[in-house]
């Protein structure tokens, strides 16, 4: 898949780069991306709901009547979860929701997703961008000279950033990544995915080390 790679202003370079057809180019298996997705936010689940049991509840802990002879139904004490204010039965638990998922299928549901992407025509490679200092308004600029728009974005960057973090995590609307670090929620939840140049080599590079 060939794209061409644009200045932060938006113009052509008049350069371009070679995605490789084996990530991009597949026949994308919303299986697996179904089962990336739901491992992904079944992991931001923190699992901490806990209700209270009657051995957990306040309330004296004597029998309220005698067993038998009352005409009424046996009760135990307060706590009794028959009672308002007594403990619940076999309420949530904290407990872990992630799940376990092969790393061969993440790969292949992480390549199903950009393959979305590039058959949507929604990959934008952008030169490598370098701020000396934390500029929101400045990063601001350069996506709207990407003609992005209100689109949710993705901004990918081939290793961690501090100004470029800090410059894009107050943009309404865009999310930024490690290269090493995207999932597939995040690239099928962007409308756009903007790559810098080294971020979209390192594809490439990967794919020729694989051969």
């Amino acid at each position: 898949m060939q794209v061409d790679i644009i200045n932060i202003n938006g113009e052509k370079t008049g350069r371009s780069i070679e995605l490789p057809q084996e990530i991009f180019g597949i026949e994308p298996n919303d299986h697996v991306i179904y089962l990336a997705v739901k491992q992904y936010r079944s992991a931001q689940r923190q699992g901490t709901h806990k209700v209270k049991t009657r051995m957990e509840v306040k309330g004296a802990s004597r029998k309220l009547h005698k067993q038998k002879g009352t005409g009424g139904a046996r009760k135990g004490n307060l706590r009794n979860p028959l009672y308002k204010g007594g403990g619940t039965i076999f309420g949530p638990k904290p407990h872990r929701y992630d799940t376990k998922l092969n790393r061969k299928v993440k790969d292949l549901a992480k390549m199903s997703a950009l393959a979305y992407k590039a058959k949507e025509n929604a990959i934008v490679v952008m030169e490598d961008v370098n701020l000396d200092a934390p500029k929101t308004k400045a990063f601001s600029g350069i996506l709207k000279s990407l003609n992005i728009g209100k689109n949710k974005a993705l901004f990918v960057i081939p290793e961690y950033n501090d100004n470029i973090y800090l410059s894009l995590r107050n943009v309404v609307g865009v999310n930024g990544s490690v290269l090493s670090d995207m999932n597939t929620y995040d690239i099928l939840d962007a409308n756009v995915l903007v790559m810098t140049e080294k971020a979209a080599r390192l594809f490439t590079e990967v794919e020729e080390s694989a051969n």
